[in-house]
């Protein structure tokens, strides 16, 4: 897929981020408990993060040329439907098995930064080697 369209994925992550976090603090305020109200809170956080990690990895993948900060980009858009979806989704509906899901989620997003870490050394091993031999 194009960088477009991780773009886009991320910029809508952090809009309906800053929406969810918005819906969180004025319309389940008074209906949610207050320990599921900050289980609804720590969802948006992490996708807020992860919509700007996925801003971030496009860029750098961009700019170093490695196609791994790319793939990163895609677990973390994953993992943040997976991690703050089944938060919603559990704390809306209630459904109590979906609890089972966000740990996934968790998983990937510490793989896209770990995928992260690894294009950037790599990334910068190969910048130093090519500057290397043009001197």
């Amino acid at each position: 897929m194009k960088f477009r369209t991780l773009l886009i994925c991320g910029a809508l992550l952090l809009l309906i981020g800053v929406a969810a976090g918005a819906f969180g603090a004025h319309a389940l305020r008074n209906i949610v408990p207050a320990p599921l109200l900050g289980t609804w809170n720590t969802a948006v956080l992490y996708q807020l993060v992860h919509g700007l990690g996925i801003l971030i990895a496009v860029q750098l993948s961009l700019t170093l040329q490695h196609g791994l900060f790319r793939v990163a980009a895609w677990v973390m858009l994953v993992a943040t439907l997976l991690f703050s979806g089944s938060l919603y989704l559990l704390i809306l509906t209630g459904v109590r098995w979906l609890a089972f899901v966000t740990p996934f989620g968790g998983v990937l997003f510490l793989t896209a930064w770990l995928l992260v870490i690894m294009a950037a050394w790599s990334a910068q091993k190969t910048r130093h080697t090519q500057t290397d031999k043009n001197t």
